[in-house]
Order: C-alpha cells, then sequence, then structure tokens
C-alpha cells in the first residue's frame, strides 16, 4: 500500500492525523498531504527526495524523465516512479530465455519502452496485487499471469475513477510525461492469459521464480522468490512506508499470516525489494515487521490517532493504517 500502495481510492483523503507519523519515518507516503503549500512550491513528501539510499545504486538509462532505473542485482532492475506520491516501485527479473515483469507501475509513463530498453527477450507481466498503482502498464503486455481470484478478475477490467485520483492535488513531483492527457487518464483493462496460483514457478532461462502467496493486504497479493539468487520481491506486504491494512479487501489476519511466511524464507534471502519507496532492504526487518504488527493485533500498543472507522499505529519504524476498531485475530495462529 502502499501503493503506498494502489487502486486506492478516497483513503488519501483522509490522512491528516498521520503527517506525524511519515515526518518521522522521513517516508513520502504522506497520505495526508494534500498540498496546501503556496502554489508552485512542492508537497511535503517531494521535499524528502532524492532518497539518499538510491546513492549507493546504480542508475542505468539516466536518459528516462519519468522511470529512474537501478540495477539492484545481476539481470535484476528496480524501475522507480519518483514524480507521483506512491513512488512504486516495479522490478524487471532477466533470464537467459525470457524475462518477468513485476508490476508495471501506474500506468502514466511508458514502461513498456523501458523494458525494451533494459531487455530484448519476451517479457511476462505477474502483478504483486492488482491495486491500480501496479497495474497501470499491464495493458501494454501481451502475457500477463494473474492469480485466480475474483479480486483480480475484477481489476482487470480497470478503473478511470482510481487513477483520475492519483493525479490529486500534492500527489505530482515534478512534470508529467510529455504528451499525456490528464483528462483521459485511467487504469486501461487487460487480459489475463494465465492464472496461476502459490508455489507456481515461472522458468525464466538458468533463472526460475516462485509465486510466494501473501493474501493480507489484498485477497492476491503475492511475493516471488528467486532462490539461487537470494532474492524476495515482497509487494506490499512490506515496504519502508506507512503500510495499508484498511481498505475492505483487507484481511488482517491473512495479513499476519503471510508475514509469518515471510520470516520463514528469511534465511534463504539476501535482499529484500519492497513495491514504493525503496527498493532494497535487508531480510531482518521481516521479523521486525512480524512483531510489530503483532503487538497491534494484540492490542499492545495505542493508535496515535483515530479518525472514525480509521486508526494510525506507530511501532518502531513500522506504520500502519487500520480498521478501528480493530478485527478480532489470534496472531499467533494468523487466524481469526
Amino acid at each position: 500500500m502502499r501503493t503506498i500502495q494502489t487502486a486506492l481510492p478516497s483513503r488519501f483523503l483522509q490522512l491528516a492525523a498521520l503527517s506525524v507519523a511519515v515526518a518521522i519515518l522521513g517516508f513520502s507516503w504522506a497520505f495526508a498531504a494534500q498540498d496546501t503549500k503556496p502554489h508552485g512550491d512542492k508537497p511535503e513528501w517531494c521535499r524528502a527526495l532524492p532518497r539518499p539510499e538510491y546513492k549507493a545504486l546504480q542508475r542505468v538509462l539516466p536518459d528516462e524523465t519519468w522511470f529512474e532505473v537501478y540495477k539492484v542485482a545481476p539481470g535484476t532492475f528496480a524501475i522507480y516512479e519518483p514524480h507521483q506520491f506512491e513512488e512504486t516501485i516495479s522490478y524487471l527479473i532477466v533470464g537467459t530465455k525470457q524475462a518477468l515483469l513485476f508490476d508495471t507501475g501506474m500506468g502514466i509513463g511508458n514502461i513498456k519502452a523501458v523494458v525494451g530498453r533494459l531487455t530484448s527477450r519476451p517479457v511476462v507481466v505477474l502483478n504483486s496485487h492488482t491495486h491500480n498503482d501496479h497495474v497501470g502498464g499491464n495493458s501494454q503486455f501481451p502475457y500477463i499471469f494473474g492469480m485466480d481470484t475474483a479480486f483480480t478478475r475484477a481489476n482487470a477490467k480497470g478503473s478511470r475513477a482510481d487513477a483520475q485520483e492519483e493525479l490529486g492535488n500534492g500527489n505530482l513531483c515534478g512534470e508529467l510525461p510529455k504528451g499525456f492527457d490528464h483528462a483521459k487518464y485511467a487504469t486501461k483493462p487487460w487480459k489475463i492469459s494465465l492464472f496461476v496460483h502459490d508455489g507456481f514457478k515461472v522458468n525464466l532461462g538458468h533463472r526460475t521464480v516462485e509465486i510466494i502467496a501473501t493474501p493480507g493486504h489484498t485477497p492476491d497479493a503475492i511475493a516471488l522468490i528467486d532462490r539461487e539468487n537470494g532474492l524476495l520481491f515482497s509487494g506490499d506486504t512490506y515496504y519502508p512506508a506507512t503500510i495499508w491494512l484498511y481498505r475492505p479487501e483487507t484481511d488482517l489476519a491473512a495479513y499476519i499470516a503471510s508475514v509469518k511466511k515471510l520470516v520463514a524464507l528469511a534465511p534463504q534471502v539476501k535482499t529484500v525489494l519492497g513495491a514504493h519507496n525503496i527498493p532494497v532492504a535487508d531480510p531482518s526487518v521481516l521479523a521486525k515487521l512480524q512483531d510489530a504488527i503483532e503487538q497491534v493485533a494484540n492490542g499492545k500498543v495505542k493508535p496515535k490517532s483515530v479518525k472514525g472507522d480509521e486508526a494510525a499505529y506507530q511501532v518502531g519504524d513500522f506504520s500502519f493504517r487500520m480498521r478501528n476498531p480493530l478485527p478480532a485475530v489470534n496472531s499467533s495462529s494468523g487466524a481469526q
């Protein structure tokens, strides 16, 4: 979520109470910050850019204007969108025979053109989940794998309203791509070529990635693991910003169980690659995430703020946007 996270409708207009938490973390998901600064001034989230963590990464295709592209591992590229407040990150994972694009971003820039500059191999798309900030470019690609859920099928129909909200006041930093038509912006429908499932493996040629079902944030949320290279692509189950567990499709018990599943994989992982803000994290962050969300679910942490049926929680470096009151969860088993 974020997503940062995300078809992420009206939640952005309701988060003024999170501004303190965002300032503490230094994250860009200033969802509360409708831009109240004088015209021409940058929104608060934008002022945190460029993020210092990117200095340690190898940037490629420096002439790209909407995207910033970084090589984060051999044959692995983070395609980052720093000019929209979700700061969505898609990943291109390249094998010797084909490549996999894990998410397609906002659909504001031409991600297909960027991918074409990075590899000449056939590309299949797989989404970490189908919130609109992760599927915006899906319609540009002919081969798309999707989880077999009603949520996935519904979102494959596209949405104009959710996309338009992403362009709202305070949500942009810098110029939109040349020729971009604000009025026509929509998440276009896309076709699912093959339904996939937990444990499904994609052979890219001397490189295999495996789907890890991680429902919770959404019913169709997944992570990807590249065991040989020690890479875990965590989608919106983990990223370094406010994690959204508030929307109607969210299942807190399922989310906790999914976090535990990723923690169990941590010994096989060298790098965790989240879907917003910053593309690389140490796998030790997963156990810390589990501890933080279990403290919230067990009632050990009081909300920092409450607004109607939404509550903001802060546990160390982690912040969560949750339902109020919290659903009953037995976090020791991850089941309700």
